[in-house]
């Protein structure tokens, strides 16, 4: 059981489906669901890029740019 949750949780999470929408499914805090999975979460770097793109940019934020 255990192991369905937690390949649920990742791919959610892997999706793009914003944190606290999978905490509140799981029942659980953001904070107690990143302390498990932060390390899961991959691949939303270039869409995070584009979107920061899109907006303009943010100045002073270390490496965007």
């Amino acid at each position: 059981m255990y192991d369905h949750r937690d390949t649920r949780l990742t791919k959610w999470l892997n999706d793009g489906i914003p944190l606290a929408q999978v905490a509140e499914w799981d029942g659980n805090g953001v904070a107690l669901l990143l302390a498990g999975y932060a390390r899961c979460i991959d691949g939303q770097l270039p869409d995070l890029k584009r979107r920061r793109e899109a907006a303009g940019g943010l100045r002073g934020v270390p490496g965007a740019g």
